[in-house]
């Protein structure tokens, strides 16, 4: 059986499979909205698979922190982070929540950044690895980059770029 990070993880890039324009470049109004879209479509989406909603998950103490998605049972927080490979996102925030959710009695062993492609080459430089590293040695957090680069459409784009 499949866990849940792995089919959500297929959900998601199923779904930009299907958004002609997921990759374009778009500013910061055009931006949030389609964003916001994708997510609401994902959350539909997961919840119709898992038959469960694990989405928006305010498991962070008292605040108004939420995780995209935390699946108990696997201790895994995961975050759809599409922003990553950008020098300005959450990267930071979303492993302090990871880590919020742990100290308020949540089960969370390791955090899942679901992205696009470039973001594993971006979370391997200095800043960002030696947070990961910290993570896991001082606080036992496993972090894990997925990228998007395996749909066929978006295969075909980045080869059409380096022809």
């Amino acid at each position: 059986m499949q866990s849940y990070v792995d089919t959500l993880t297929a959900l998601v890039r199923a779904l930009a499979a299907r958004s002609p324009d997921f990759d374009a470049v778009k500013d910061a109004g055009t931006g949030d909205h389609a964003t916001n879209s994708f997510m609401r479509q994902l959350r539909g989406d997961a919840e119709a698979a898992f038959r469960v909603d694990f989405s928006e998950k305010k498991i962070c103490g008292n605040n108004n922190f939420a995780v995209d998605f935390y699946f108990p049972s696997e201790g895994a927080v995961v975050e759809v982070a599409l922003g990553l490979p950008n020098p300005a996102s959450e990267f930071e925030k979303d492993i302090l929540k990871a880590l919020m959710a742990r100290e308020s009695g949540h089960a969370v062993r390791r955090l899942v950044f679901i992205s696009r492609a470039g973001a594993a080459k971006k979370c391997s430089q200095p800043g960002r690895s030696a947070i990961i590293n910290w993570a896991r040695a001082r606080h036992d957090l496993e972090i894990e980059v997925r990228e998007l680069a395996g749909t066929p459409r978006m295969r075909k784009r980045r080869r059409t770029r380096t022809e």
